[in-house]
């Protein structure tokens, strides 16, 4: 396995396969990548963009190009010396007639062998989904569906089988219903004894009933070769046809007979009885504890670990697992033993090779991944949040807020998150919720002392629990809760408590118990035993989605303060992060988890990373912000006014509008471009439809109000509307000219801490040019990787220019630079002390640098940041005039050195190839840093 030391997130789908990705191996060893770093491999539903939606754990995606495909892309990885680290998906699978697994479970309902591996509640207290499986899959109730002829039972000559057809879904018709359909036909072809070995009886055990009914298949597959035989088929097919006077009824009948019910979808939250994805009824939720599910699952992954295809591994969605302590320890065990090992590892006692390991976790303030987990770190996301805050300043936060109540959104994000976390509990996870009150209520019912709680009681204290949990989750297991969880828990109790009746105390109590406070194995009866571990799983799978979906898909669409704070892992009520801290942060990380992943883009952001950039200049320019936005809302006003049925475009989706477009246009798109004006409305139109449903006020993905969404839809293609008089979008323009100088200086300072912090830098597909895109599907836009190709070449060897920095050439030359300079010192980055500097003088505040030391070898890296109102500016034509803040403007302020480094050698930029002098010996003079670049990285080269 080649060194790690920096990622490519790419995004494969059948437009862009392994050899799609084979083709750029050359672009991103030049670019200093080491290792691709892919979406998942597994075979998905077909025509997925993402492939997080796997139906055949068994395959490699044949839309990639398969396995011969990924071959392609190791040899050709490892012949440049680079490796590979894939997303693999263990919490779930996509449910659907491309998923053998599911198709069998509903074929034989709880005696499939693969009935256990998905979690489904088959003791429904539902007398109707009593042993069946609910299936919310359907357009209207499921009456309306029959009679309109929607549902079809029809037969499969090439699998010889039946199946119910609906749209593009399938559902397999119960063997043992078999013999009832064809009997319709009254055919002499269809004799006693074909109908009897098609009788396949429930009173025998699931191998021999599967026996049974591959022959019943093999029969009808022989039997429908012959027109005759065929012709029968049809006949009794007919018989169901609701064309027919009584064929409605036959299908009615025939259809409550399956190991399913199908429902309209709108159902699925109060009544679905297995586990999905958050509310996502495509994806069901898979128990991978369960060791034939482990196995399965995992059986792709581990040969191509062993064939020595695969480096690393992502793990998606770790919180969704029943126990991520047990499945990471036992996932890193069974890689490292099939892992290739150097000759004589074994036996000489060497520390075998280990694949990477990280696993998708939104860490809360304060939050730490578990050191027991054995992971290398996580996907970034705290890196991303941290970065962020950075540079964005504290200094404009009570303007913000000002402004942001002046819309009438003045909801703390704290309480909009509780309001939303009530209503999904009663809407969008009733389901859950109801099946976690029943799993505790059985709790309470296997113990006499505590058997008259009842289950209001519960339901209604466990609400405000819920409400108050603090994280995405706790982790307790069969031996209860470790320290760090009893603290959070802890918290949500008292938080709880204050909101519940004195009645419901007592509840509140037993509730901490029983969810990991008494460990389930101290508790002698395996019944009650095993009734706890349930609950508590539930619990611990219940809080994730509903933290997220509550947080990131709702109010991080209705709270706008300032919309770069509105990121995947990121609290938007904390706006900025001091210095200290995220040096404190970055040491703990080199301590703690060296090799962790940071990320500034990812396929799920919700704003590129340099639209975010650009977002937070707000924060240092808040009063012109707010005169530019009272500005447009004036000039705007007619545009607000009713839209047919509508009153108008609300305040806060206006202000949170005006920023989406300030962080998204382009740099250099000018307002006179029909072309790209369009294009831009285009795209944001997208997302402000996903922002208007994902807020769930005015819109929402189950109601949507479709003349709400046309009058914002109005109102966006009226400010965008490309004409001389249209003074707005002349002012858009000229504001994101202001402004996006200052951002492109926070982009590169961005940029050039997620390269040389503690971790591994990931580059997401297409950052390494500015990155405006939105939410998806925008941040998932093709890659013009030919032009990057061409750009990079251009100016290989070149020292770094800021020269036509509005084509993003600069960042791309800068990552470039940093990532060649790590793989020369890849010993530096990786184990190298992180060592905070201190800054003097004036413009301390707005600079921030630290040195990498191992041994005599030593790295500066300093940024600058703050610089709106600092930065020289010029027009857009103006090709020499470059964002910098002028190096007179920095007098006298300093980096101090430490003594170590103090005259024994000297410092030189990796990225001017230009030495800088000493000031006094202990002082690095930022005029001299800063000279031609916002940001540098210095090599320390002994005298």
């Amino acid at each position: 396995m080649s060194t790690l030391r920096a990622t490519a997130r790419l995004q494969l789908h059948k437009e862009f396969t392994f050899d799609h990705a084979a083709a750029q191996v050359d672009y991103f060893a030049a670019l200093g990548i080491s290792h691709f770093y892919v979406s998942p491999i597994l075979s998905a539903q077909p025509g997925s963009r993402h492939g997080y939606n796997i139906v055949d754990p068994s395959c490699i995606n044949p839309e990639l190009g398969g396995e011969p495909g990924l071959q392609r892309l190791v040899e050709r990885l490892h012949a440049r010396g680079m490796g590979l680290i894939v997303d693999i998906v263990p919490n779930h699978l996509g449910v659907g007639r491309h998923n053998p697994w599911w198709q069998d479970v509903l074929r034989w309902g709880a005696s499939s062998r693969y009935a256990r591996w998905f979690d489904i509640d088959w003791h429904s207290p539902d007398t109707i989904l009593r042993g069946k499986v609910l299936l919310p899959f359907l357009g209207r109730s499921d009456e309306d569906v029959l009679q309109s002829g929607e549902i079809r039972l029809v037969f499969d000559a090439g699998l010889g089988q039946f199946f119910f057809d609906y749209g593009e879904q399938r559902f397999p018709l119960a063997p043992d219903n078999y013999a009832d359909v064809l009997e319709q036909a009254g055919s002499s072809i269809l004799s006693p004894a074909l109908l009897a070995s098609l009788d396949i009886v429930e009173g025998i055990g699931i191998e021999e009933r599967q026996v049974l009914a591959d022959s019943a298949f093999a029969l009808l597959r022989e039997l429908s070769a012959n027109p005759a035989g065929l012709a029968a088929i049809e006949t009794a097919l007919s018989a169901f046809s609701p064309a027919l006077l009584d064929g409605a009824s036959a299908l009615r009948d025939l259809l409550a007979r399956q190991h399913y019910c199908l429902s309209h979808w709108i159902n699925a939250g109060d009544e679905i009885n297995w586990r999905r994805f958050f509310e996502v009824s495509e994806l069901a939720g898979v128990r991978i504890e369960e060791e034939g599910a482990f196995e399965a699952m995992h059986a792709v992954l581990f040969r191509l670990v062993a064939a020595g295809w695969i480096d690393g591994v992502r793990i998606d969605h770790i919180d969704g697992l029943a126990d991520p302590a047990a499945y990471c320890l036992k996932l890193r065990a069974e890689l490292v033993a099939r892992m290739p090992q150097p000759a004589g590892a074994k036996e000489s006692h060497t520390e075998l090779r280990a694949p990477y390991l990280i696993a998708e976790k939104i860490l809360g303030p304060e939050e730490e991944l578990r050191p027991g987990w054995q992971l290398d770190g996580t996907t970034g996301y705290e890196f991303m949040d941290q970065v962020s805050a950075l540079l964005h300043d504290a200094a404009g936060e009570a303007e913000l807020n000002a402004i942001w109540q002046e819309t009438g959104g003045g909801m703390s994000c704290s309480t909009g998150v509780e309001d939303v976390r009530r209503r999904f509990l009663s809407s969008n996870f009733a389901s859950e919720f109801n099946a976690l009150v029943r799993a505790l209520h059985a709790v309470a019912l296997a113990d006499g002392a505590t058997a008259d709680t009842s289950l209001m009681a519960i339901h209604r204290t466990l609400t405000e629990l819920l409400v108050a949990f603090p994280l995405y989750r706790t982790y307790a297991d069969v031996h209860g809760r470790d320290a760090v969880d009893q603290c959070v828990m802890d918290a949500a109790v008292k938080r709880a408590a204050a909101r519940i009746l004195p009645v419901d105390q007592p509840v509140l109590a037993l509730l901490e118990q029983w969810l990991g406070g008494a460990a389930p194995s101290d508790i002698e009866d395996k019944h009650s035993a095993d009734l706890r571990w349930r609950a508590m799983t539930r619990f611990q799978q219940l809080t994730p989605p509903l933290a997220a979906k509550s947080s990131e898909d709702t109010v991080f669409y209705r709270y706008g303060r300032l919309l770069s704070r509105n990121e995947v892992g990121s609290d938007p009520a904390q706006l900025a992060l001091s210095v200290e801290a995220f040096h404190a942060q970055a040491s703990q990380r080199q301590m703690r988890l060296p090799q962790t992943m940071l990320t500034t883009a990812t396929h799920d952001h919700k704003r590129g990373e340099d639209a975010r950039m650009r977002l937070a200049v707000l924060s240092q320019i808040p009063e012109s912000w707010h005169a530019q936005w009272q500005c447009w809302r004036l000039l705007n006003a007619v545009h607000t006014r009713p839209f047919g049925d509508v009153d108008g475009i609300s305040a806060t989706d206006e202000m949170m509008l005006y920023q989406t477009l300030i962080g998204a246009w382009p740099i250099g798109l000018d307002a006179s471009d029909h072309a790209g004006v369009a294009a831009l409305c285009e795209r944001v139109a997208q997302w402000q439809q996903k922002a208007l449903r994902e807020a769930k006020q005015q819109s929402s993905w189950m109601q949507p109000d479709l003349a709400y969404e046309a009058a914002c839809q109005h109102f966006l293609e009226a400010i965008l509307e490309v004409h001389p008089e249209n003074v707005f979008l002349a002012g858009l323009s000229a504001f994101v000219e202001e402004i996006a100088s200052a951002g492109a200086l926070n982009s590169l300072s961005q940029t050039l801490l997620r390269l040389c912090s503690p971790g591994v830098p990931d580059l997401y597909q297409g950052t390494e040019w500015w990155d405006v895109s939105l939410v998806d599907p925008d941040n998932r836009r093709p890659v013009d990787f030919a032009a990057r190709q061409r750009s990079l070449q251009e100016r290989q060897g070149q020292v770094m220019t800021l020269r036509g920095w509005r084509e993003g050439f600069c960042k791309q030359q800068l990552i470039a630079a940093a990532l060649l300079y790590r793989q020369q010192m890849p010993s530096l980055f990786a184990q190298g002390e992180y060592l905070p500097l201190t800054v003097v003088g004036p413009m301390a505040r707005h600079a921030l640098g630290f040195i990498r030391r191992q041994g005599e070898a030593a790295a500066l890296v300093v940024v600058s940041r703050f610089s709106a109102g600092l930065v020289l500016e010029g027009p857009m034509s103006a090709d020499d005039v470059m964002p910098l803040i002028p190096p007179t403007q920095w007098g006298n302020s300093a980096l101090l050195l430490p003594a170590a480094l103090h005259g024994a050698g000297s410092w030189r930029s990796v990225l001017t190839q230009s030495g800088l002098p000493m000031a006094g010996g202990d002082r690095l003079p930022l005029s001299e840093v800063f000279a031609t670049l916002p940001v540098n990285l210095l090599r320390f080269d002994l005298a």
